[in-house]
């Protein structure tokens, strides 16, 4: 491990456009639960909750669930020394872009800036109704379902729901940063969920080196990935930035 920390180290503090693509692996050390997996969400809630055409037609049954499933636990979390280093690494220009499936914000409270949340995020709603967005306040979410503000009308967190598209805006940029991309950071992610999943791919066929870092191998390990460094990713990248640090 050391070699490949030291190997790794090397690539990222002489990379040209670093990139990161994280996923629910990075924010399951701040305690918020995967999706799949023992203990995951889908353990305890059926999936159809978050299809785009259940949820309209079954509004005020859908959102106490909601909420349970991802507001409680969101609002307690803090970020953990993985998002730490990232949102050092962009502060002294090393990280160009966080491309994140997560929607937690994990990453802005760190202190990242360039952030682009490919699955949208929870921090605020678009009304079904009137089409305005609107920041999901706490007044807003003590309501037991909640209403848009300004006309009284359904509100959807701004996240991707299954059935509903990618936001165009966060597809174009996502793709611009994986294309430019010299050292693609692949972090908490199994490499399953289209179609983020393809984004690695699409860095590698345009040179990029692969590192992931994972708790196990993912889809990515034995057919992009170039170094592998197993493990969590809350040990494995404050060693990462001092290790490029010994070595700046």
């Amino acid at each position: 491990m050391n070699d490949s920390i030291s190997r790794a180290a090397n690539l990222i503090a002489s990379s040209k456009h670093l990139v990161a693509f994280t996923g629910a692996g990075i924010s399951a050390e701040s305690g918020i639960p995967t999706f799949r997996g023992p203990g995951g969400i889908w353990d305890k809630y059926d999936p159809v909750v978050l299809d785009i055409d259940y949820f309209i037609h079954h509004y005020e049954q859908v959102w106490p669930v909601i909420k349970d499933m991802f507001y409680t636990v969101i609002d307690r979390a803090q970020p953990n020394p993985a998002h730490y280093t990232l949102a050092r690494w962009e502060k002294e220009g090393l990280l160009k872009a966080i491309i994140t499936q997560n929607i937690d914000n994990l990453h802005q409270k760190a202190g990242s800036r360039n952030v682009i949340e490919y699955h949208g995020n929870t921090r605020q709603a678009v009304c079904l109704d009137c089409g305005r967005t609107v920041p999901l306040t706490k007044e807003i979410l003590a309501q037991d379902v909640p209403r848009c503000p300004h006309c009284g009308g359904r509100l959807k967190p701004d996240f991707v729901f299954f059935g509903e598209p990618i936001p165009a805006e966060a597809a174009q940029k996502s793709l611009e940063h994986t294309l430019k991309s010299d050292i693609y950071l692949v972090i908490g992610t199994t490499g399953i969920i289209m179609p983020a999943s393809l984004l690695p791919y699409e860095a590698k066929k345009n040179g990029a080196t692969i590192i992931e870092i994972n708790l196990n191998p993912s889809e990515y390990t034995g057919r992009i990935t170039d170094i592998f460094l197993q493990g969590k990713a809350g040990e494995i990248l404050p060693a990462l930035d001092t290790e490029i640090r010994r070595i700046q």
